[in-house]
């Protein structure tokens, strides 16, 4: 069940994401080779039939241009269209090429997959909030362990880690991830509003391979509770606004060297955390799909080339200087950078197959 689960949720974000790049390509008149889920070769292809109408009024049946195909590697997806290749192709009209197009058609087609992942998550998280009624955002503090901590008190509120200031839970469980094995300092703001400064000392549980099995922090953190549709939308914008601050940090923080690469989950790892999530019930598994959602649109928002924010980087740069970037240019600089991308996936991969055996 959890590959099924695996494939399911996995294949779910990317149909949301290629969708909304596809929808928005063919409003845009763009010439569509491929919409295709997975990578590698294909395992599966078909063509639609689209209703074609002559000058007499008269309608047939033709194929559609687009190939839709599932491929091997459940590990991403795309949509293909006329324009993004290295070499042009001769035998596509240039009014159908991508770069034909007008700059707010080009945007919106770039942009759609992203928006899409977030709708889709932003709806899950609405479901979750109103079937659960439960809001995990609080950085308040329960179940205080008052021998370790005789200053801390129950529902005082965490509002810095090392200096690094937290405004939600989900901030806070990375900084908690990134100083929970070492000694560091947290200030909290008691009810009457007086501020104090706590050394937290972790207790860490190794194996016997000194591996890291359990951290107590003496401490948890206080979720608050609605039960109503205006919590449960409360809920859905502001724990879709707290992971996409979690994630701007945890890739600042690999920048800075705070984490590392082999912190980051590739396939495998993911595959890990569907088990985790399918043991948790149906609810957990909705939370994960709204968190890859998340996940997948804000990276595809880097700056990166061969990323849709890597594509936006030189649509923009085109409206700033008034003309066209050289086509064969940023599509080499594409290729370039997805080569360099896949063997990122790939070491990230290979670490995921340490953690697991």
């Amino acid at each position: 069940m959890t590959i099924l689960y695996f494939l399911l949720i996995l294949g779910l974000v990317v149909l949301v994401h290629e969708i909304g790049h596809f929808i928005f390509a063919k409003k845009a008149g763009i010439y569509v080779y491929e919409f295709a889920l997975g990578m590698g070769p294909r395992i599966f292809k078909f063509n639609r039939k689209k209703k074609v109408k002559d000058k007499k009024g008269n309608i047939t049946l033709v194929p559609d241009e687009t190939e839709y195909s599932i491929r091997l590697f459940p590990i991403g997806g795309f949509v293909s269209m006329a324009g993004e290749e290295v070499e042009p192709d001769v035998e596509v009209p240039d009014e159908k090429r991508f770069q034909s197009k007008t700059w707010i058609s080009r945007f919106l087609t770039i942009v759609s997959g992203v928006i899409f992942n977030f709708m889709f998550a932003i709806i899950l998280l609405f479901i979750i909030g109103l079937v659960n009624g439960v809001q995990l955002n609080s950085t308040q503090l329960t179940a205080v362990d008052n021998d370790l901590y005789p200053t801390l008190e129950e529902g005082d509120k965490i509002v810095r880690i090392e200096g690094r200031r937290i405004r939600n839970h989900d901030r806070l469980q990375l900084e908690l991830a990134i100083h929970a094995d070492s000694e560091f300092t947290m200030i909290v703001e008691h009810s009457d509003g007086t501020k104090s400064s706590v050394q937290v000392n972790p207790i860490v549980e190794k194996d016997e391979d000194d591996n890291i099995v359990a951290i107590d922090l003496g401490f948890r953190i206080k979720g608050d509770r609605y039960d109503n549709v205006w919590g449960a939308i409360k809920f859905s914008f502001g724990k879709f606004f707290s992971t996409i601050e979690q994630m701007f940090f945890t890739v600042l923080y690999l920048f800075t060297g705070d984490l590392n690469l082999g912190m980051l989950a590739g396939p495998i790892g993911i595959y890990n955390v569907v088990g985790m999530a399918s043991a948790a019930g149906f609810m957990s598994l909705l939370s994960l799909l709204a968190f890859l959602s998340i996940n997948i649109g804000f990276i595809n928002l880097l700056p990166i080339p061969a990323l849709d924010g890597g594509r936006l980087v030189f649509l923009i740069v085109e409206k700033i200087k008034g003309s066209p970037i050289d086509s064969n240019i940023e599509n080499r600089i594409h290729f370039v950078a997805f080569i360099l991308l896949m063997v990122l996936l790939v070491y990230v991969t290979f670490n995921d197959i340490l953690r697991f055996f």
